[in-house]
């Protein structure tokens, strides 16, 4: 019995043996070790991540920087910026049109005030004109008066009532040229101080030597001239001397 249960032992180990894998018995002798080098599909694993590492990072880099490109244009074209800058033009041109305006305005008001003030001063020229030809006739009748029958000692009855009408025409003279000259009217006569000749305001009838006297004086007037507000309205007729 027992070589028989040897036998049949023997038999099912050499069957176990021939059915397993040779793999498994050399398992357990080659099996790496926590130490062992990576193999090539790692070290390709691990050059792949840190390459996609490294695009992801530049990726990165160039959205940040399209993104301030972007910032940048978009500031420089933003239509809210340029609707600023076209209203702060259009309030400059409105200030500048303002100013103009107003001085235009000031301007038209400082010319509308002189012309007035000019035709309220000149407002009776043309009636002076026509005055002054009944005051030349008014000075022309006291003329024709002789000196010596004024100052005579001897007064007839002819001669006081010429006397009497002399005074009312000077009279009524000195109180019409007081009137025009509270309106404006002055007349003047160049000979009575000896003016020079001027021919903004004097016209020269005739030219004669004198002695004692020098060129370009007026010495003798035959038509007294008219002043209105300072302006001439008409000029005085007088005679020059020229000696040379």
């Amino acid at each position: 019995m027992i070589p028989r249960t040897l036998l049949r032992q023997s038999r099912a180990l050499s069957s176990s043996i021939r059915s397993s894998p040779r793999g498994s018995l050399a398992r357990p002798q080659f099996r790496p070790s926590n130490l062992a080098l990576p193999t090539s599909s790692q070290r390709i694993s691990s050059s792949s991540r840190w390459y996609s590492s490294e695009s992801t990072e530049a990726k990165k880099e160039d959205n940040a920087a399209d993104s301030k490109s972007e910032t940048k244009n978009g500031e420089a074209e933003d239509p809210v910026k340029k609707e600023l800058e076209a209203k702060n033009k259009e309030i400059i041109d409105l200030k500048d049109k303002y100013v103009r305006q107003v001085a235009d305005f000031r301007n038209l008001q400082e010319r509308t005030k002189r012309d007035m003030e000019a035709a309220k001063a000149f407002a009776i020229q043309k009636f002076a004109k026509d005055l002054v030809d009944s005051v030349d006739n008014l000075d022309r009748a006291l003329a024709m008066v002789p000196e010596e029958k004024l100052t005579a000692t001897e007064k007839t009855e002819h001669l006081n009532d010429l006397i009497a009408l002399y005074e009312g025409l000077k009279m009524t003279e000195n109180i019409l040229m007081a009137t025009l000259k509270k309106h404006g009217l002055e007349r003047f006569d160049p000979s009575v101080e000896g003016e020079k000749f001027n021919p903004n305001e004097h016209e020269a009838t005739f030219m004669t030597p004198m002695q004692g006297k020098e060129d370009n004086t007026v010495f003798h007037t035959q038509q007294k001239g008219f002043k209105l507000n300072g302006r001439i309205l008409r000029a005085a007729k007088v005679g020059v001397v020229k000696n040379s």
